[in-house]
């Protein structure tokens, strides 16, 4: 198969219509270097800027001649390298949690906002499989999604409809580790699934299409149920056992760091059907808490005097707010700071209900953005706002900067410069 039909596919989609800068993953295996090679064809036609993102894991003899040989393709076509060096013992999940918070820092300080990885569909039914055989929940059998927020833009994985089979056999390294039976996911693709093909050759077709009607089951559930008060417990304990415990699911979504087990799960469940008052330590600093109208799960940990005041900063003014200083300078060529279009006063504030940013073409509310970014509720409220012209053009974390997406176009007239003096 050409990368036409891929063009036509990801341009359908409009994966890229609210990206200018794209940072592409990049391990030299056939999947990443296909992806490199048709993101660079077809660069223009998506009206985006690319660049190669490697982490070198140092567990190959031949690690160090791949990172050699993408820097020197990105400096022969001009692109921009990032390469980063994982360190310690090695594992697949640290490896996995350490490139992903090495692109994130990466798009954060750099201005990209789409991350683009080359999963495929075979990499989606392994998926579907492996969580099958953990017993993992029926809401995680959805697998890969195509597109989901990360860092300040999103993760996109353009391939992840097309079989492996189906893109070119181009240039590349082959890592030995892949064949290697020591890992889970590889004694999945090189000999459980071929195996079970024997029976079924549509095994990872059936498999892909579960996780897919899956994550359309959930989004149903989430849409129907969104108008309820879930935390109100007489609407909570109104609905059928089904319903309170696919509720329960949800509304867990937002803490992804407490990682419930199963039992604890049920336990929490007959609580809020049966317990009128209850305070109790779930795990990893949340504790419920209960009584006869609502419930709440949060994180206690130390408190701090935040600055809950408002701050006025004008054009050519300096301000601080908590443990930042903010200055709103002239536009000039420096890549540093923020550009911004007007030289209006910059409101500097904590959150408050309803607040939305824009983001190109669509704006969300804020209480949306955290829980799809994962946010913890109890750092939430630790976010710092700055409006201007009364939208929100930036909320900042102590590592984490949201910006508003404008418009391609447009003149700079002023440049927002932040210091935490933390970093």
């Amino acid at each position: 198969m050409t990368y036409d039909k891929i063009f036509k596919y990801i341009e359908q989609k409009k994966f890229f219509d609210k990206h200018d800068k794209v940072l592409i993953a990049v391990s030299g295996g056939v999947d990443s270097m296909n992806l490199l090679h048709f993101l660079h064809a077809y660069q223009k036609q998506f009206n985006i800027e690319i660049a190669i993102a490697h982490v070198n894991h140092k567990q190959r003899m031949q690690s160090d001649e791949e990172e050699a040989y993408l820097k020197n393709w990105a400096e022969k076509n001009q692109l921009p390298f990032y390469g980063g060096t994982y360190k310690g013992k090695f594992s697949e999940k640290k490896a996995r949690d350490f490139r992903y918070a090495f692109f994130k820092k990466v798009m954060l300080r750099d201005g990209y906002t789409g991350l683009v990885t080359a999963h495929h569909a075979d990499d989606q039914a392994e998926t579907v499989f492996l969580r099958l055989l953990r017993g993992s929940r029926l809401r995680y059998l959805s697998g890969i999604k195509e597109v989901q927020p990360f860092a300040c833009g999103q993760l996109i994985r353009p391939f992840l409809r097309f079989p492996k089979q189906d893109l070119p056999d181009i240039f590349h390294f082959d890592d030995s580790s892949n064949q290697e039976d020591r890992y889970l996911r590889n004694r999945i693709r090189n000999t459980y699934l071929p195996t079970l093909k024997q029976e079924n050759p549509q095994l990872a077709r059936h498999l892909i299409d579960l996780g897919a009607e899956t994550e359309k089951l959930f989004q149903a559930f989430a849409d129907l149920s969104k108008q309820l008060d879930v935390q109100d417990c007489q609407v909570f304990q109104n609905q059928s056992e089904p319903v309170q415990y696919f509720l329960l699911q949800e509304y867990l979504e937002q803490f992804p760091d407490l990682s419930i087990s199963k039992a604890q799960f049920n336990n929490l469940l007959h609580i809020l059907r049966t317990k009128s008052s209850y305070h109790h330590y779930l795990k990893n600093g949340y504790y419920l808490k209960k009584d006869d109208k609502r419930f709440e799960i949060s994180k206690i940990g130390l408190k701090t005097d935040g600055d809950r005041e408002e701050r006025v900063l004008e054009y050519g003014g300096m301000v601080k707010y908590g443990q930042y200083t903010f200055s709103f300078q002239k536009e000039s060529d420096s890549k540093e700071g923020f550009p911004l279009k007007n030289d209006s006063p910059i409101l500097i504030r904590k959150r408050k209900p309803g607040d939305k940013i824009q983001l190109g073409s669509y704006s969300k509310k804020l209480r949306r953005l955290f829980i799809d970014e994962k946010i913890p509720l109890a750092k939430r409220s630790e976010a710092v706002i700055a409006e201007q012209d009364g939208e929100i053009i930036l909320i900042l974390f102590d590592d984490v900067t949201y910006l508003r997406k404008d418009f391609k176009d447009g003149i700079m007239k002023g440049r927002l410069y932040i210091q935490n003096r933390n970093w």
